[in-house]
């Protein structure tokens, strides 16, 4: 299936995907050796390197955590030139009081969100396809 850029179709096909697991956002020290981080995420900044990874790797590397969270993936296809996803997604946590840190792949958008607010994230995209789907019957 080929990407899709147009929002409407975006929000009616979206659905919300919990991963497994405590996923842990790290600043890596200067000098660590990147191959050694399972990450699922690895940017590097002009302070250094930041990793997303599970949080029991994360541990046994004894990177300190900055952000633990659960791993949301919107399992729509999602264009990478597709305008406004990610504010409608922001806009729908935002109304929950959730915090969100939004990851774009090549085929999927990826959210992470404080780990205790997981279901209720889960809740708010999930109200977000539904009402997204109304509007497009009308």
């Amino acid at each position: 299936m080929s990407a899709i850029r147009d929002l409407d179709v975006l929000l009616a096909s979206l659905h919300a995907v919990r991963n497994p697991g405590v996923y842990a956002f790290c600043a890596a020290p200067q000098g660590t050796d990147i191959a050694r981080i399972p990450a699922i995420a690895l940017f590097h900044e002009r302070e250094g390197i930041s990793a997303i990874l599970l949080e029991e790797s994360a541990a046994a590397l004894g990177l300190p955590v900055a952000f633990r969270a659960a791993w949301i993936t919107l399992t729509v296809h999602s264009d990478l030139e597709a305008v406004g996803l990610t504010a409608a997604v922001a806009a729908a946590l935002t109304a929950a009081g959730i915090s969100c840190n939004v990851v774009a792949a090549v085929h999927h958008d990826h959210v992470f969100v404080p780990i205790d607010r997981a279901d209720d994230a889960i809740a708010a995209l999930d109200r977000l396809q539904a009402s997204s789907r109304r509007a497009a019957s009308r």
